[in-house]
């Protein structure tokens, strides 16, 4: 598969498919200094984009080899919005999903364009982030397209909150040191109660960072999470799952170039012959294990040194 990773056991969201609109480089109008992905500038349009039917056929492929599926997710090295041709994929996707959801992980830069807000009217679910509202943090921790302004963000995921029809949930990742006052969690809180989600998730850097930076402890996320009441809240953990997966090992190449995997996610949805394939392939020195933030993580051997 070129396009389509996983299943993998989403810690939010279920067990999900996912798309990669962007899959040869990191094409992002973020550059967060959480990001998994290797640091790049940002851009405000793709320069590489792949064939959508492309991308359709192997999705037909891989709905006949999976069932149990809870979303698909439309995602990228980089935003997924930035796809110049999601509303085609959209129309087809919906096509053929059956009862599956659909899921786009966007930074939050999705609303500030008409007609993508559009499309995503016919995706059943939008996760936005909003990691800050004010310039100056926003501005060091999500280090945007220059065209980009938090304040105008924000008015649009409140008017956009006000027409969607599906399932809206609003993502904070906390970075220590850098949006983690709780003087800025208060006003992102002023904000999120505006916009309505159907559920706001805290998070903080469990994976390996493009830059050095550290997560919050999980206390701050406990005393974080009283800020948004009577929002449901959640603070985003790994979730089991009563569903495995066989993978080969070209298969769990594929998936960790893309995303890195837990020990959690592996216990959790690989089958015992796929444990079997992790096994091996760290024994062949084709992927590593990593500890970061207290978990262990299986990444492709070169990476997150």
């Amino acid at each position: 598969m070129n396009y389509i990773f996983g299943p993998i056991n989403s810690r939010r969201f279920g067990i999900s498919l996912g798309i990669d609109l962007s899959k040869e480089i990191k094409q992002c109008n973020f550059d967060c200094l959480y990001c998994e992905l290797e640091p790049a500038k940002a851009i405000k349009e793709q320069g590489i984009s792949t064939n959508y039917m492309d991308i359709i056929n192997e999705l037909k492929i891989a709905l006949e080899k999976y069932d149990n599926l809870d979303v698909i997710t439309l995602t990228a090295n980089g935003e997924p919005s930035m796809y110049p041709y999601l509303k085609e994929l959209v129309q087809e996707i919906n096509y053929i999903k059956k009862d599956i959801k659909t899921l786009i992980l966007s930074n939050g830069v999705a609303v500030l364009d008409k007609k993508t807000q559009e499309v995503l009217q016919d995706i059943d679910i939008v996760k936005l982030s909003l990691d800050a509202v004010s310039p100056k943090i926003f501005k060091k921790i999500n280090r945007a397209e220059k065209n980009i302004a938090i304040e105008k963000m924000a008015d649009e995921m409140i008017k956009f909150s006000s027409i969607y029809n599906g399932e809206l949930i609003m993502e904070i990742l906390f970075v220590k040191g850098v949006n983690d006052k709780l003087e800025e969690v208060e006003k992102i809180a002023n904000v999120i109660k505006k916009i309505n989600p159907s559920r706001v998730d805290l998070s903080t850097i469990d994976r390996p960072p493009a830059y050095k930076v550290e997560k919050v402890e999980d206390s701050f996320l406990n005393k974080a999470e009283q800020y948004f009441h009577p929002i449901a809240t959640t603070i985003a953990r790994a979730k089991n799952s009563n569903y495995s997966f066989n993978y080969s090992k070209g298969d769990i190449l594929n998936m960790l170039k893309r995303r890195p995997q837990s020990k959690i996610d592996v216990d959790s949805i690989f089958s015992k012959q796929s444990r079997e394939n992790i096994i091996q392939l760290e024994k062949d020195m084709e992927i590593k294990s990593l500890h970061i933030a207290g978990s262990l993580f299986y990444v492709i051997g070169g990476e997150c040194k």
